[in-house]
C-alpha cells in the first residue's frame, strides 16, 4: 500500500505517517523496486491505535512504550488500561480545577464592586 493510500485510510495525512516513520512509532516499511514505500494493510490499524491513543492523551513516548510491548509479542492491555487509568484521573482533576476556577470567577462578576 503506498503511502497516500494509508494515509487516506487511517485519517492522517501523508507527513503524519512520515513523521511516525521518523520517530520510531511506525516501522519503515520495505521499498518497490522503483523507491516508493509499501507499507502492509496493518499499518493503517497501527495509525488508528496511534491517534486514538493521543486523543486519549497519551504522548508519542507512552504509546511506542505499548507498541514495543504488543510488536514484542505480548499483549499491553494492563498497560494501557494503566496509562489510560492515569490520564482520566488527569483529566478529573483538572476538570475540577476548572470548575472551581470557573465558579470564582462567577461569584466575582457578580459580586458588588469594591468601595473606592
Amino acid at each position: 500500500m503506498r503511502i497516500g493510500s494509508l494515509a487516506h485510510a487511517a485519517g492522517v495525512t501523508t507527513k503524519t505517517v512520515r513523521f511516525y516513520e521518523r520517530t520510531g512509532l511506525l516501522p519503515e516499511p520495505p521499498r518497490t523496486p522503483s523507491g516508493y514505500r509499501d507499507y502492509p494493510p496493518e499499518s493503517a490499524d497501527r495509525l488508528v491505535f496511534i491517534r486514538g491513543a493521543q486523543v486519549a492523551g497519551l504522548t508519542l513516548a507512552e504509546i511506542r512504550d505499548v507498541l514495543a510491548v504488543r510488536d514484542s509479542g505480548q499483549q499491553p492491555h494492563g498497560q494501557v488500561a494503566d496509562l489510560i487509568a492515569g490520564r482520566l484521573r488527569q483529566a478529573e482533576t483538572r476538570l475540577a480545577e476548572l470548575t472551581h476556577a470557573r465558579d470564582t470567577l462567577r461569584a466575582l462578576a457578580h459580586a458588588p464592586a469594591p468601595p473606592p
